[in-house]
């Protein structure tokens, strides 16, 4: 029997996949396939990507569509693809794929993401298994000694985080720990969690359990955004199977150790992709954000000890305790361990997920892979880090993409999104928009972020319209450093990136109109 793969993940049938799995099985009368439903590989310019298994090897037929089902079976039928439209071989041997570090998504687009057989096959759970048998401690120091950061704005260790809550734990044992995911995931150009829970929730699932092991935690929560139903359905079967399988609940594989997860929506608010208004939103309050301190991994949900990480920390976690913290950390530079998977988006003619070890330039990445603008007119900026990362402009694009040298320039490699501009932008538009998007998605707390974003999207209408533009633009500058020194979060404080990059690298885009 021959096993045809049909992505079933938001980008493919948005694009038709569906569509072509009900062709293909309402046309399979003579020939002997077995359609499945897998994953993306995160190669979106060429979705629907179809694969057939054929003689032990993958042939991969990209951009199918419904008319060319027929083509499809006379193929299998004969063994001869390489006439089909979109033939594109083994696509792991793809120019996008073959030179990738894939941990965390080394096995997105392979089989069902359901079949917790075929994630066995695949190493999976062998780092749940290995820390079963370590104690708290030993686990904590396994991620620290592997340098896994936060893969979010701020990028703070992870094991520092874990040994906080590990720390209460030891000291009042009875106290009740959590573990959260974050996959609020709001930022534009982004979508590699989603791309985690759709292609390989699994994955998701071991690093929460493993997460729960090294803290002392019995309880987790995964806050989904809303606008995610394909992942929430695949999470929820996940979770359920789990369960059934013994990897989740209670005596976990015959261990005595228990952890319960669940999946909990989020409202649509960007804000709550910021931990503390999460929390709230968590408890079923208003999403708005807390003072800090306490800490979170002190006082989170609930007022107990909560690990607070996204999605792509905790998946990190299940790839160093399988293989190690030596293996993890001998990807990536400096302070920067490992891989980020990086998001290729905006006017870029190959979109899709780009796992690499940190270190590429920001030019290698949006000219190697991502092939340039998809308009063919020449990039002028990228946005690195979502709406409240910097415009870098080619003369910061062969910077390393990690978190240091990023933070030389005043910018931020955040959750790995990259969108990308062509010449046609109009940067002061943009510098409007990052104070607009503030305006509209502050939670409100704070009076420098709730009305100094305002009084941006003020300023810059007067200095792009030509009044008083020289006066206008000091109190813009000045207005910028409030919000970044006196904003509560970083809603706030780091709108004044996006903003500050415009005004210093696209100074012509400010003269009046």
């Amino acid at each position: 029997m021959t096993k045809i793969y049909i992505p079933q993940d938001t980008v493919s049938c948005a694009l038709g996949a569906d569509a072509i799995a009900v062709a293909l099985a309402d046309a399979n009368k003579s020939v002997d396939v077995e359609i499945v439903r897998n994953g993306s590989r995160g190669l979106f310019w060429l979705e629907p990507l179809v694969e057939v298994e054929h003689n032990g090897k993958r042939i991969a037929i990209g951009e199918f569509s419904g008319s060319d089902v027929t083509s499809l079976l006379d193929a299998v039928s004969t063994g001869k693809f390489e006439s089909l439209k979109g033939y594109l071989g083994d696509i792991e041997q793809h120019d996008y794929m073959r030179d990738q570090d894939r941990l965390t998504f080394a096995r997105a687009g392979i089989a069902d993401p359901l079949c917790i057989d075929s994630y066995r096959a695949l190493n999976g759970f062998k780092g749940l298994e290995r820390a079963l048998a370590l104690s708290p401690q030993a686990i904590v120091d396994e991620v620290r000694e592997a340098g896994l950061r936060g893969r979010g704005g701020a990028a703070f260790p992870t094991g520092i985080k874990w040994q906080t809550v590990l720390d209460t734990s030891l000291e009042a044992p009875e106290i009740q720990k959590y573990i959260v995911c974050n996959a609020d995931e709001g930022d534009s150009g982004t979508f590699a969690d989603r791309l985690v829970m759709e292609a390989d929730p699994y994955q998701l699932i071991e690093g929460m359990v493993i997460a729960g092991l090294a803290v002392g935690a019995t309880r987790g929560y995964i806050y989904l955004r809303s606008e995610y139903p394909k992942a929430h359905r695949l999470l929820d079967a996940a979770i359920e199977r789990a369960e059934q399988a013994n990897y989740l609940g209670a005596d976990i594989l015959g261990s005595g150790k228990c952890f319960d997860l669940e999946v909990r929506l989020g409202a649509g608010a960007y804000i709550c992709g910021e931990e503390t208004s999460l929390l709230n939103s968590l408890e079923g309050k208003r999403g708005v954000v807390r003072a800090k301190p306490p800490l979170p991994a002190i006082e989170g949900f609930l007022g107990k000890p909560t690990v607070v990480n996204n999605v792509l920390t905790l998946a990190a976690v299940s790839s160093i305790l399988c293989d190690g913290a030596d293996a993890y950390k001998n990807f990536g530079m400096g302070r920067s361990r490992g891989t980020l998977a990086f998001q290729l988006a905006g006017n870029i003619k190959r979109g899709g997920l780009v796992e690499l070890a940190f270190g590429t330039t920001l030019r290698e990445l949006v000219e190697g892979y991502g092939g340039g603008t998809h308009s063919g007119k020449p990039m002028r900026a990228i946005q690195v880090g979502g709406p409240l990362g910097a415009y870098l402009p080619e003369s910061q694009w062969d910077t390393p993409l990690d978190y240091e040298s990023f933070a030389a320039i005043k910018a931020m490699v955040g959750h790995g999104g990259i969108v990308v501009f062509d010449d046609t932008v109009d940067m002061s538009k943009q510098a409007r928009f990052a104070m607009e998007f503030c305006a509209v998605e502050s939670c409100g707390k704070c009076t420098p972020c709730r009305i100094g974003s305002v009084r941006g999207v003020e300023v810059i209408d007067k200095i792009r319209t030509g009044t008083e533009p020289d006066n206008n633009m000091v109190l813009l500058k000045d207005l910028c450093d409030t919000m970044e020194f006196g904003s509560l979060c970083a809603m706030g404080g780091m709108t004044p990136f996006p903003v500050r990059s415009a005004i210093e690298h696209f100074a012509d885009d400010f003269s009046k109109k």
